[in-house]
């Protein structure tokens, strides 16, 4: 149970970052459960990290 628990935030944390990097809002998190939410939001926040540092062109 807890290896499905773990892929559930991993994956929200690695689609957070995907909608980090394309530039979308953090208001735009699509998860209401405070973990998936707070895992979105982690990976959004390094997305958004790495534009600023120049990893990605806008």
């Amino acid at each position: 149970m807890k290896r499905q628990k773990r892929d559930r935030l991993e994956r929200a944390r690695t689609r957070g970052y995907q909608a980090g990097v394309s530039g979308r809002a953090k208001e735009n998190c699509p998860y209401n459960d405070f973990d998936a939410k707070g895992h979105w939001l982690g990976g959004w926040r390094d997305a958004m990290e790495d534009r600023s540092s120049g990893l990605f062109i806008r």
